[in-house]
């Protein structure tokens, strides 16, 4: 898609109007004019400025949310669509959003669905989004379905702020652990090691092992330390990138202890959120599948969810494929099944949705009280070991002054 710049007419051919539109072609451009009755003079496409589309980025979800909520109001209250989105997109703080809205309601204008406008824009909304708006435009509830979107994504953001807000603690400590020590073997160590070796004789071992560590990391093995971490990291973050690496990575971390189990309950607070909000908002269950497993944010889960759109499409329950892919617990599947039974799947997929953001506050709350004493220790007995191996020779001296 591109933006076009426009001049033309009316049909009448009194008044002169210019403005802008988004399509995938000038044909497409000058088709849209005219369902208008605008007679085009010219259609030229709207030159990129750099790193424009690096400037765009993503809508925040404190943006989307507010978007979502005043949007539903004012859809609620009785204002038309284009109406809405003019005043929406003259107030967004957010620019590149704003902009964004803009283009919607160009589109709009234009004879588009609000949904397929939306869908222009992928990375400002969602194919949740769009999908669950094509929803509400098909049922004539789009105000509801618009309050649910902000309810779901409020969830989604305190989720990822719990987690977020998990690792920002031991994540400060280690880094200012990591550092007092480098600064300690690199700057502190050196000094002492210049008097030890003034004053002659044999050091204690665990002197000479901080002096020995204190020369590597001072020297050149500092710098291949460092290079090394760097390239680990990059390797990593590359491997991630590819559709094995990911899949290897995203498998060894729902392994990992305590971290793993912490990941899974999120993974399901936010599968059973995502697929209960879509079907209770009238999306069909095989694209609530594919729209649930692509934002899963996880391979394995992605890949059980489309195991569970592949049987459902062959006529099962969702809990017998759910069950047969082993990555979700027994009560999970037993209680969509106690849904699919009853009627009432969407409910009880935002009951357990409820229930595993519990888990992860519980989750969060032992990882962090885990870790607190842990890092402490850790801390100590690195940095104590360091006082202890440096001050033994001064011991040693004092023993034999005496």
């Amino acid at each position: 898609m591109a933006v076009f710049q426009w001049t033309g007419k009316t049909a009448k051919g009194a008044l002169q109007q210019s403005g802008e539109i988004v399509a995938s072609s000038k044909e497409e451009v000058i088709a849209q004019l005219r369902k208008r009755n605008i007679i085009p003079a010219t259609v030229t496409k709207k030159p990129t400025q750099f790193l424009s589309g690096l400037m765009m980025g993503k809508a925040k979800d404190k943006d989307l949310v507010i978007f979502t909520r005043q949007f539903a109001t004012m859809i609620d209250a009785g204002l038309p669509l284009v109406q809405a989105l003019e005043i929406l997109s003259k107030q967004t703080e957010n620019k590149a959003f704003a902009k964004v809205i803009g283009e919607v309601k160009i589109d709009v204008e234009g004879g588009s669905t609000f949904a397929d406008a939306l869908k222009k824009h992928p990375r400002m909304f969602s194919e949740l989004y769009a999908n669950m708006v094509a929803a509400g435009e098909a049922g004539g509830i789009l105000d509801t379905i618009l309050n649910r979107l902000a309810q779901y994504i409020e969830k989604a953001m305190k989720l990822k702020k719990k987690v977020k807000g998990a690792m920002i603690y031991p994540s400060v400590i280690i880094s200012v652990a990591i550092l007092v020590i480098v600064i300690i073997m690199v700057f502190v160590v050196p000094t002492f090691a210049k008097m030890f070796a003034s004053l002659g004789g044999v050091l204690p071992l665990p002197t000479r092992i901080i002096v020995t560590m204190s020369h590597f990391l001072a020297g050149i093995g500092g710098l291949i330390v460092l290079a090394s971490i760097i390239g680990i990291v990059v390797f990593i973050v590359q491997f991630r990138k590819t559709e094995k690496g990911k899949t290897i990575i995203d498998a060894i971390m729902l392994k990992f202890p305590i971290i793993g189990v912490l990941i899974l309950k999120v993974a399901i607070a936010k599968f059973t959120r995502t697929l209960g909000t879509l079907v209770s908002s009238g999306v069909p269950i095989l694209d609530s599948l594919e729209i649930t497993a692509k934002t899963a944010g996880n391979k394995i889960i992605e890949k059980a969810v489309y195991e569970v759109r592949k049987g459902v499409s062959e006529g099962k329950t969702l809990a017998e494929p759910l069950e047969k892919a082993k990555v979700f617990p027994p009560m999970v599947t037993q209680m969509i099944s106690v849904g699919e039974s009853t009627g009432a799947v969407d409910n009880m997929l935002n009951k357990i949705a409820d229930f595993y953001d519990d888990e992860v506050d519980n989750a969060v709350a032992n990882l962090t009280s885990m870790l607190e004493p842990l890092i402490m220790v850790f801390l100590g007995g690195t940095v104590g070991f360091i006082v202890v191996a440096m001050y033994l020779p001064i011991f040693k001296l004092i023993t034999l002054i005496k």
